[in-house]
């Protein structure tokens, strides 16, 4: 397919599952723009073909002469976790600013923006203020898009979250579980987000928000358990009181200027939230893929599960 689609922010999670996903489908005349060097790398690695081009959209520049012709964008940049506000500000509200800009300049005709279910959670953190900035910014802005507020994702490159806690319970003999662990999640299998958002490419839906929400729901803890017995992990799962847990990853913040889990995502974890459930299966015309089946994807796919990214 000839349509040419505009990614910024590419590179991460989502990113790399979209690209794989529209490649199956067809589509070849994809444009990547990240700034994260290492991986822009593997992205580069897997579709040489493609453009894939290193930016900061925080910063006006070359990369915006990218829009020329665009049918569609894919607004994924996002800055997910960090210790101080700038970076969120930098990532998710300025480089959105930048990239409507473009759109604007080169009248690209439709636009998917993925906003966050943080938007509507109890949690007050750097993340969730600026994900709603984000937000009311691109609904402000007139231009002709669909807002999509994903939960929390799971899926291949997936190097933040489950991701990580997988190659974390490979390398210890414990693995702390804060408190009791039964925190509701309702996690979003990143395959399932990517064919939605595919079907809106297909479909240009437009003038709506929808929360797109794991269709399971699953206590923190048994999240931790499926994983463990996928991946044949020998770690020990233990719990321990949620003010140590806190402690040890206030003071690892302390030796890492990135930390891959920070104590804003713990308050985040163990906020009493639950999100609305529609039914997107049926809206985007999508076969949700069940938990167990998907952290088995996840996990166990002999092309993508083994290749990690950076943080």
């Amino acid at each position: 397919m000839d349509n040419k689609i505009i990614i910024p922010g590419g590179a991460g999670l989502v990113g790399q599952n979209l690209v794989a996903h529209l490649r199956r489908a067809g589509y070849h005349n994809l444009v990547i723009l990240d700034k994260h060097e290492a991986n822009l790398a593997v992205l580069k690695r897997m579709h040489p073909d493609l453009t894939i081009e290193q930016a900061d959209l925080a910063e006006k520049g070359p990369w915006s002469q990218h829009f020329a012709g665009a049918d569609t964008v894919v607004m994924l940049q996002a800055q997910i976790g960090a210790p101080t506000e700038d970076p969120f500000t930098r990532n998710n509200l300025t480089s959105t600013e930048r990239i409507i800009e473009a759109i604007n300049a080169h009248s690209v005709p439709y636009t998917v923006h993925i906003s966050s279910s943080v938007v509507e959670s109890v949690a007050d953190d750097f993340y969730t203020r600026s994900k709603t900035a984000q937000e009311k910014m691109v609904l402000a802005s007139g231009i002709n898009c669909v807002v999509l507020r994903p939960t929390l994702m799971f899926g291949w490159f997936d190097r933040k979250h489950l991701g990580w806690l997988s190659r974390f319970m490979q390398k210890v003999p414990v693995f702390p579980v804060p408190g009791d662990g039964k925190f509701m999640r309702q996690p979003l299998y990143v395959g399932d987000f990517c064919s939605i958002i595919m079907s809106c490419i297909q479909s240009r839906t437009a003038g709506n928000v929808y929360n797109i929400s794991g269709l399971e729901k699953i206590d923190y803890i048994d999240i931790i358990r499926q994983i463990k017995n996928t991946t044949k992990a020998k770690a020990t799962i233990v719990k321990i009181p949620y003010s140590l847990f806190h402690a040890l990853l206030w003071t690892w913040a302390l030796f890492d200027k990135n930390p891959p889990f920070t104590t804003s995502q713990l308050e985040a974890l163990i906020a009493p939230d639950e999100f609305e459930v529609i039914d997107w299966p049926g809206i985007f015309n999508v076969t949700p893929t069940p938990f167990r089946k998907a952290i088995e994807e996840t996990f166990l796919d002999p092309t993508y599960s083994k290749i990690e990214m950076e943080f």
